[in-house]
C-alpha cells in the first residue's frame, strides 16, 4: 500500500552537562512535537495506529542514542527511529565537558486516502 507524508516537523534538543546523547535526543523529539495538533484523527474519525511515525535524529555519535527510549516518548502511531551522524557536540576544554545538541525529524505517513471508507475506526 502506499503512504502519503502528512506531517514533517524538526526540533533540538541538547543536554548541557550530562554528555547524554539519548536525552539531547528525546529533548528534540518533545520540541518538534510541541509544535503539531494533528486532528485530523479525531475529525475524520481515523484509527491513530494507521499512521506511521519516522524520527530521524542527528548527533555526534549515532550510536549512543537509544532508539527504543526515543520511540517510547512518541505519543501516536507506529514509530520507527534511526539515530544519524549530524547535530553538534560543543566542548568546553577549561571544564573538560561536552554539550550535545541533537536535532530530530519527525515524518509522520497515512495510506494513500484513496480508500478512506475502509481505514474508519470501526
Amino acid at each position: 500500500m502506499t503512504e502519503k507524508r502528512i506531517i514533517l516537523e524538526m526540533g533540538t534538543g541538547n543536554d548541557l552537562y550530562g554528555q547524554d546523547y539519548t536525552k539531547a535526543a528525546r529533548r528534540a523529539v518533545q520540541d518538534a512535537l510541541h509544535h503539531s495538533s494533528i486532528t485530523l484523527f479525531s475529525k475524520l474519525d481515523l484509527d491513530h495506529k494507521l499512521m506511521r511515525v519516522s524520527v530521524t535524529i542527528g548527533v555526534q555519535n549515532p550510536d549512543a542514542v537509544d532508539c527504543e527510549a526515543v520511540a517510547a516518548d512518541l505519543p501516536r502511531g507506529r514509530a520507527e527511529v534511526r539515530s544519524v551522524k549530524g547535530g553538534l557536540d560543543v566542548t568546553d576544554d577549561e571544564a573538560g565537558t561536552r554539550h550535545v545538541v541533537a536535532t530530530a525529524a519527525i515524518e509522520a505517513y497515512l495510506p494513500d486516502m484513496a480508500g478512506t471508507m475502509k481505514l474508519r475506526k470501526t
